[in-house]
């Protein structure tokens, strides 16, 4: 071919279908080549035309697979590496294609792929230093944002503009969680540096209210809802999101400040109190139900040992039928710790993986549709075989050497395949 195949002019590889396959008086399809015919399946039930369209079809997909492969070379979207490894997988696929059309043809186009990969190696690195440098710049210009936020926050970290200050810090903050991320330790000695600042202007600003009663009756009240909706969760049995909760009062309780001395005693003895209480609940909980797990753990850990001992395998059905059981009894049993569960599960997933291998053979052994399809290619193959000889002693008898040999060839090739498919069916006795 003079060019890559495109996927628009993949079917140009097909031409006449007639030119390419045929289909024999037995339903099966031939695919044309240099070599001579060979059979690529059939379609039962349908017309001739029908079946060889449908081996077409199967060529012209892989007439596409090569265009795509072209194109991506030659628009530089493929690694040099995983272009190369395509044209490898490709080249097998062909090899053992059952399709009709032009496979030489097919064959000569994959092969002008490689030194496209070849050629564009070069566009490709050039491609990748311009993204590497892009990224340089965007870099940069990340980092220098960031450390204006940063000088900026550091600037007013002993401001005493309470309210301005802590708007434009909050601003500043807004600000750096939309800025794109630098590498890990770069984004953390900046944020280090910028929330150092916060932390020290809220700091002193919380220590110059906390002077003022208006912002200690403030707290006591902020105080007094976190305690209230404590008390209402010291009961709760849902330890997941109720501990979450409690972590998200205490966080609020440090964020409110100091209230009056005498005052916030009283109200954080009421806090922890029912923090405690909810704590211990859980706690108890949770101790009850490492009991309840460490006897399931025993259970797997006896049960795992009967699932293990029917390997190695000696009788499949009774193997399979037995692991059935053990396997219901295996599902029965309740929460494991999870660390622990993890060893048992690949155990029991080997012995279930073999089970599954000795009753998948065992099957196809005795699959008796597998035997008939493979008893009708034995006699078929050995009809084919009992006419090309007709054939060759026929065209010896009138002289036609050319045909002959041509009937011989076409015999052995079939004797050939009788052979693997008499092996295939001595496997089901």
């Amino acid at each position: 071919m003079s060019e890559i195949t495109t996927p628009t002019a993949a079917s140009a590889l097909i031409g006449d279908p007639a030119q390419f396959g045929r289909v024999g008086e037995d339903g099966t399809v031939y695919v044309i080549t240099p070599e001579g015919d060979k059979a690529v399946g059939s379609y039962p039930g349908k017309s001739p035309e029908e079946a060889l369209a449908y081996f077409v079809r199967k060529f012209e997909a892989m007439a596409s697979e090569v265009a795509l492969l072209a194109a991506r070379v030659t628009s530089g979207a493929m690694v040099p590496s995983d272009a190369n490894a395509a044209v490898g997988r490709l080249r097998q696929q062909i090899k053992e294609l059952n399709g009709v059309g032009d496979l030489a043809a097919l064959a000569s186009s994959l092969e002008q792929i490689p030194p496209l990969i070849e050629g564009n190696r070069g566009a490709y690195e050039a491609k990748k230093a311009v993204e590497s440098a892009t990224k340089a710049a965007e870099r940069l210009v990340i980092l220098e944002s960031k450390e204006k936020i940063v000088a900026e926050a550091e600037s007013l970290a002993m401001s005493e503009s309470w309210k301005s200050t802590g708007d434009r810090l909050k601003v500043l903050l807004e600000e750096w969680k939309a800025a794109p991320r630098l590498d890990k330790k770069s984004d953390a000695d900046l944020w280090k540096r910028f929330s150092a600042s916060r932390n020290k202007f809220d700091k002193r600003r919380r220590t110059h209210f906390a002077a003022v009663d208006a912002i200690q009756e403030k707290v006591a009240s902020a105080k007094v809802e976190l305690v209230t909706e404590a008390e209402q969760l010291a009961t709760s049995t849902q330890w997941v999101p109720t501990a979450k909760r409690f972590k998200v009062l205490m966080d609020q309780w440090k964020a409110t400040g100091r209230g009056k001395k005498g005052e916030d005693a009283k109200l954080w003895n009421r806090f922890k109190a029912a923090q405690d209480q909810f704590f211990a609940a859980k706690n108890a909980d949770l101790a009850k139900r490492d009991e309840q797990m460490d006897a399931n753990l025993a259970k797997r850990e006896a049960l795992i040992q009967e699932i293990e001992a029917l390997l190695p395998i000696t009788n499949v059905e009774n193997a399979v039928k037995t692991f059935r059981e053990l396997a219901r009894q295996w599902d029965r049993i309740g929460m494991t710790q999870r660390d622990k569960k993890a060893a048992f599960e690949s155990r029991f997933s080997k012995v279930e993986t073999e089970i599954k291998a000795a009753e998948e053979v065992r099957w196809r052994k005795i699959d008796p549709v597998a035997k008939a399809r493979a008893t009708e290619v034995v006699r078929q193959l050995a009809e084919a075989v009992a006419n090309y000889e007709k054939q060759a002693e026929k065209a010896t008898s009138l002289g036609n050497a050319k045909k002959a040999k041509e009937a011989q060839d076409a015999a052995a090739a079939r004797r050939l395949w009788l052979e693997e498919a008499e092996k295939s069916l001595a496997d089901f006795n």
